[in-house]
């Protein structure tokens, strides 16, 4: 059963998708999630959702304002802040349906929004459980790191650039989300594989919404981004981080750092082999993999498991 909702936040109307699982009567437990860098629900999240909803538990997935068909006049614009405040007005939103149990609500992200899923167990008592795939947890570092010395510095500038133009009343500059030819042209994640797989999703009809720029202004917030200092604050929740192993995307030496800092005894780390970040996107298999160990997690923690 899926159902196209609409509900507020901060002002924006957001556009979700809820699958139910068929034949389901009464309040179920049910998951929220947002997308990633630069993408809208349609990609990941159905597949997803549809393994979850065999454990008897419902999902919510939704766009960001500025996003897919949700309302925003700055479009493609991401403000990680912003995104976690749609959350949790998405769990707001969940826990005044009669159909949702709003005592089991769990959160789910990948990449991105694999960061926000940790920032949200560890700042909104309403979380339960929370399953975070290749998440982005250090902004700094990680573009540091992607891009090298010399490319850093040049986005470095053209970020400073950006910020003295719209201090003076411009609207400010985009920026690629990633590129074929990463040495020749600035973007935010210089992984030509990033550049094939989403534009093969939009060609296919899978993403047809997806937009591969952001705002310049979206990256220098990554620079300031961290999953570090909420993490100690996740006392216990049931939290599962699942990694890519030889992740370059999302750095998966500081993903198993983040995991190992999360205060829970409550937790469970899952290392995929011959599994990329963007295989994730790209290959299905690879999805339900994570999604078959989401699913579990979320029926023991949510308390479906033995029904």
């Amino acid at each position: 059963m899926i159902e196209r909702v609409t509900f507020p936040s901060d002002g924006e109307s957001l556009a979700g998708t809820l699958f139910r699982p068929d034949g389901a009567t009464g309040p179920l437990p049910t998951v929220v999630a947002g997308g990633g860098w630069c993408y809208v629900k349609e990609i990941v999240l159905p597949h997803v959702a549809r393994i979850v909803n065999e454990q008897q538990v419902q999902f919510l997935g939704f766009d960001y304002r500025g996003f897919g068909e949700s309302s925003g006049e700055r479009r493609q614009h991401i403000d990680p802040w912003q995104q976690i405040s749609d959350y949790k007005n998405a769990l707001t939103y969940a826990e005044s349906r009669s159909d949702v149990d709003a005592e089991r609500l769990g959160v789910f992200g990948i990449s991105y929004s694999g960061g926000h899923a940790l920032i949200l167990a560890a700042s909104d008592p309403r979380v339960k459980a929370a399953v975070s795939v290749v998440p982005v947890v250090e902004g700094y570092d990680n573009m540091r790191r992607t891009h090298g010395e010399a490319a850093f510095a040049e986005l470095e500038h053209a970020l400073l650039e950006d910020r003295r133009k719209r201090a003076g009343g411009d609207e400010g500059a985009t920026l690629a989300m990633s590129s074929l030819t990463p040495g020749a042209e600035l973007s935010t994640w210089p992984f030509p594989r990033i550049h094939e797989v989403f534009h093969a999703l939009q060609q296919s009809g899978e993403a047809e919404r997806h937009e591969h720029w952001s705002t310049m202004e979206s990256t220098e917030l990554l620079l300031n981004y961290s999953v570090f200092p909420f993490l100690t604050r996740i006392l216990d929740k049931r939290v599962m981080v699942i990694v890519a192993e030889g992740d370059n995307i999302t750095m998966w030496d500081r993903e198993i750092a983040a995991f190992n800092a999360i205060a829970s005894p409550h937790k469970r780390l899952e290392i995929l082999p011959k599994v990329s970040h963007m295989s994730l996107y790209s290959d299905q298999r690879d999805t339900n993999i994570a999604a078959v160990k989401a699913s579990d997690w979320f029926a023991a923690s949510l308390g479906t498991e033995a029904q």
